[in-house]
């Protein structure tokens, strides 16, 4: 899969399938985008992703920045495992927040992908202030020789499945109803950095990991499962899921304040520093909390253990 992140100045596909959209978290709307464009391609035409980062919603106001369901290179793995043809990163900015509607047409759908069949969803809107709906782009598609493939919303459970909607179910901890949208359990992934090491002191030693895509959807104690990345690539090379818990946060139990994911993975033995986890969210435990005595702290460990066991064990 080729990933084009600048605007190439050149003509990248010929006769291609192109979907277009932020594709935050991937989630069964998404796929269903995917699926139409895949199914029209036939195996004949390469698919073409056109996608935004920063999301719009960053760029145009930063303080109100909305939560990641993936980071960047998630978003690429899976559209890599999923056949995509290119993916093209638009880098959002000024200059592609003032591009009109028929200047996105033309420069990114026709010169640039050559696009004979473009797929979006039914609230697809793009160009300077969203000028152009699928009303404006179904036109320029009879004028430039392409047709518009308009997918409608996907539901569930009678709402309308979106990222914003699962976004909130992350929030609410409600991960089920998150993992109803996405398809699959939400899943961050990071590289293990050293810490304090106060949990080894203490019989729970943790994998530690900055969040790769910010702000974090998800705060406080998880039951997990989690598997290890390779040290050489970012391939994940070890199928094994490992159960644990992790805490998400700013860490008040020992006074921090720099965001992080700890993960305590259950019977594991091994050296983990720098490498790559992928972190698999099952449950929600509890919201962080300070303690001011370490017996506490632990006491409380011991107790997320024993009902993350208990949790896990049902999932299998």
């Amino acid at each position: 899969m080729r990933v084009i992140r600048n605007s190439p100045g050149q003509q990248l596909l010929k006769s291609s399938v192109v979907t277009i959209g932020n594709f935050d978290g991937l989630h069964i709307g998404h796929q269903v985008l995917l699926d139409t464009a895949f199914r029209l391609a036939d195996g004949k035409r390469p698919v073409a992703v056109v996608t935004f980062e920063p999301l719009p919603q960053t760029w145009f106001c930063p303080q109100a920045a909305p939560a990641r369901l993936m980071s960047v290179s998630q978003k690429i793995q899976c559209l890599d495992a999923q056949g995509v043809d290119l993916v093209w990163l638009m880098r959002f900015n000024q200059q592609l927040a003032s591009m009109t509607a028929d200047e996105f047409v033309q420069q990114v759908l026709v010169n640039a992908l050559g696009a004979t069949d473009v797929v979006v969803g039914d609230d697809f809107h793009y160009g300077k202030k969203r000028q152009g709906d699928i009303t404006t782009l179904g036109i320029a598609g009879d004028e430039s020789g392409f047709r518009l493939n308009v997918v409608k919303a996907v539901e569930s459970d009678g709402a309308r499945v979106s990222s914003s909607a699962i976004r909130a179910a992350l929030a609410d901890g409600n991960m089920q109803q998150a993992e109803t949208g996405l398809g699959r359990s939400f899943r961050t992934q990071g590289r293990v950095i050293r810490g304090q090491q106060l949990g080894r002191t203490l019989g729970y030693p943790t994998a530690n990991m900055k969040l790769a895509a910010a702000p974090s959807p998800v705060q406080g104690v998880f039951a997990v499962r989690a598997r290890i990345c390779g040290a050489e690539n970012d391939g994940i090379n070890d199928q094994n899921w490992h159960d644990g818990v992790a805490s998400l946060g700013t860490r008040p139990a020992v006074a921090g304040d720099e965001f992080l994911i700890e993960v305590h993975l259950f019977d594991f033995a091994g050296d983990l520093y720098g490498r790559r986890m992928e972190v698999e969210y099952i449950e929600k435990l509890r919201d962080e909390a300070h303690f001011t005595e370490l017996d506490d702290l632990v006491a409380q460990m011991r107790e997320d253990e024993q009902l993350a066991r208990k949790i896990l064990q049902k999932r299998d």
